[in-house]
């Protein structure tokens, strides 16, 4: 498929990405056409070419590429005012009472029915999808449902409903069922108030979720990721803002304001969102949040410093490669990769990104597009931002736009049992240019070497964000248990460019080994460099990983990432190992992660007693003093 044909930049009204309205509506258009043409007979079911299926069968993956375009096309013709000149809806309406006459069981497609959908009952992944058609038949309910016969209203009715049961799984998806029946309500059929009791269900279970500071905990005790912005914001104040309800909206207007003021910040310069959290294929569904505070009116930011921040997530993703020769969004974050995606995806699960495509929604005359672009906040100056609920440091600097986020407090772990770690959750860093590696030696994680085994995070508990700092503490885990009566306290401490990390750990054998990685840095090359207590790789010849030990280490060397990451298939990361002593030990190294080619004034680290004192070139001052599972930290301003 020849690439989307785009309109002409316009840097006057958008001088950092030249993207405007015209812009969104050609890749919506482009991505729409792409995928119309795997549509199945009746285009009921949309079956994208793929590697592998997702774990709930190829007949859901099928169902998940009707649901999640017809959202993004129901975005495209409702933000038209019902303009539909490709005739979407025509095929859409199609479908619906397709793929909705004879529902099956049957989890494949190899019984020769390329139209039935499946039922709710008995693949679970298909109340998601609902959720999506819900709210799409809601956007375009003039054009659409009002529009269906009786019969083909009663076939989908009958399709949703059991979708209104409580959710099979405790987490975000206690949103689908009310997504199902908010559109029943508005429809005139929530004949026994089915409908209203799973809005009013979701709603009430988030909020045991939700911690303040404009922060949800994804189910889990501390699961924090994409999903704060693209579901557990953006669902119920959607529902508010096309319910008109304005309780509702008091409610969670205010949460999505206060959220977003941290969020932005997670933005690179160069459109990419920070790289963490699971279901990261959706890509720029990330924008979604952001329309959503536009749409609502709940939000810090300027018109247009939320479309620069919009449509640099689009055109990152876009002008890195996303779209393969077909036009499709493969799973992986640029082209496919595999090692970052989870069983639950298939084929057509990145269409979730069709959220990002919200703010068509605003009319063209909203400020939101007539406005000229305004820089986000990882360009306007270096700033060093705590996000306590979440437990995360974020890092920007404004020389490169890159945005690193320090995470002390995500670890996705269960109530009641503890995983093995998971990279993109379990890392003590994240940023915009760099994901983590899914083999070798792990990127950005300290631990101890058990018999030949590096020791995992396991459940972190946070010990608290400042001005600068982050903190926490957890047992290191190896064969599936935590070490007895080990902990390891971690802290970080960040200014401009510069990070500076520092644990004790207590409680271990004497001798121990222990591991530092820094950030694993990947492009088309990665050269690797290491001498003394210091390591460095130099990614496509511009961003630079570095590693330097100050306290506790002693040696330094860099190792190759044969599986690369999802940023490049070379890569390579910076390691500092030492050994642990007869009483608590203390390590601490100096990291950096930067593409400026600037060459600035290094932190001087100092440790004396177990305090840890750094002398910024700025004239800042941080002193730490670590014990086991607590840490004091105080800051002593530069002139």
């Amino acid at each position: 498929m020849p690439p989307i044909a785009l309109p002409p930049e316009d840097r006057t009204l958008s001088p950092y990405t030249g993207w405007t309205r015209a812009h969104w509506e050609a890749v919506a258009d482009g991505l729409l056409a792409s995928v119309g043409r795997f549509a199945g007979p009746e285009h009921a079911l949309i079956t994208l070419p793929g590697e592998r299926p997702s774990i709930s069968g190829r007949r859901s993956d099928a169902l998940e590429g009707y649901a999640r375009t017809f959202l993004l096309a129901a975005l495209r013709v409702a933000g038209a005012g019902g303009a539909d000149p490709a005739g979407l809806l025509d095929r859409y309406a199609e479908g619906l009472a397709a793929g909705t006459r004879t529902p099956t069981a049957e989890g494949d497609l190899a019984d020769g029915d390329l139209v039935s959908w499946p039922l709710i009952t008995e693949r679970r992944q298909a109340l998601v999808e609902a959720a999506s058609i819900a709210v799409g038949l809601r956007l375009t309910r003039p054009w659409l449902w009002d529009r269906l016969d009786g019969r083909t209203r009663e076939q989908v009715r009958a399709w949703l409903a059991p979708g209104l049961a409580p959710s099979p799984v405790d987490n975000n998806w206690w949103l689908f069922p009310a997504m199902v029946g908010a559109f029943l309500a508005e429809a005139g059929l929530d004949h026994d108030g089915a409908g209203q009791r799973a809005v009013d269900r979701g709603l009430d279970r988030i909020e045991r979720w939700y911690l303040g500071g404009g922060w949800y905990t994804d189910g889990r005790p501390r699961a924090f990721d994409h999903y704060n912005g693209w579901a557990l914001h953006l669902y119920p104040l959607l529902h508010a803002h096309l319910s008109g309800d304005q309780g509702l909206l008091g409610t969670y207007g205010p949460r999505l304001a206060a959220h977003l003021g941290g969020y932005a910040r997670t933005f690179g310069a160069d459109g990419a969102p920070v790289h963490q959290g699971r279901s990261l294929a959706y890509r720029f569904a990330a924008a979604a949040p952001l329309w959503a505070g536009a749409l609502t009116g709940h939000t810090p930011l300027s018109p247009g410093t939320t479309r620069r921040l919009a449509s640099g997530a689009l055109r990152y993703f876009v002008d890195g490669g996303a779209l393969d020769a077909d036009g499709l969004l493969p799973l992986g974050w640029f082209g496919r990769y595999p090692a970052m995606v989870q069983s639950y995806s298939g084929p057509a699960s990145p269409y979730w990104a069709s959220k990002g495509f919200l703010g068509l929604l605003l009319p063209a005359d909203h400020p939101v597009w007539t406005a000229p672009e305004e820089p986000g906040p990882a360009e306007t100056a270096d700033a060093v931002t705590a996000l306590p609920e979440p437990g995360w440091l974020i890092q920007s600097t404004a020389a490169d736009g890159i945005v690193r986020l320090h995470n002390h407090g995500s670890d996705d772990q269960p109530a009641d049992q503890v995983l093995p770690d998971d990279p993109l959750y379990a890392r003590l860093a994240h940023s915009t240019a760099t994901g983590p590696a899914f083999d070798g030696p792990a990127d950005n994680h300290f631990g101890l070497v058990v018999d030949g085994e590096l020791s995992e995070r396991g459940r972190i508990r946070p010990l608290g964000t400042g001005e600068g700092w982050a903190a926490s503490a957890h047992h290191p885990r190896t064969g599936g248990c935590a070490a007895d009566g080990v902990t390891v306290t971690s802290l970080t401490l960040a200014r401009g460019a510069d990070e500076v990390r520092a644990h004790l750990v207590s409680g271990a054998r004497p001798g121990s080994e222990v591991r530092q990685g820094g950030w694993a840095a990947a492009g088309a090359t990665a050269e690797t460099t290491a001498d003394g207590l210091g390591a460095a790789v130099r990614a496509d010849g511009r961003l630079v990983s570095t590693l330097r030990g100050a306290h506790g280490f002693t040696t330094a060397a860099c190792h190759r990432l044969a599986g690369g990451t999802a940023f490049g298939p070379a890569a390579a990361v910076p390691v500092l190992t030492g050994l642990t002593g007869a009483e608590a030990a203390l390590f601490v190294c100096t990291a950096r992660l930067d593409r400026s080619g600037s060459v600035g004034g290094e932190p001087r680290v100092r440790v004396e007693a177990g305090q840890v004192r750094v002398d910024w070139p700025d004239g800042t001052v941080q002193e730490a003093l670590l014990a086991p599972g607590e840490v004091t930290v105080t800051v002593t301003s530069g002139s």
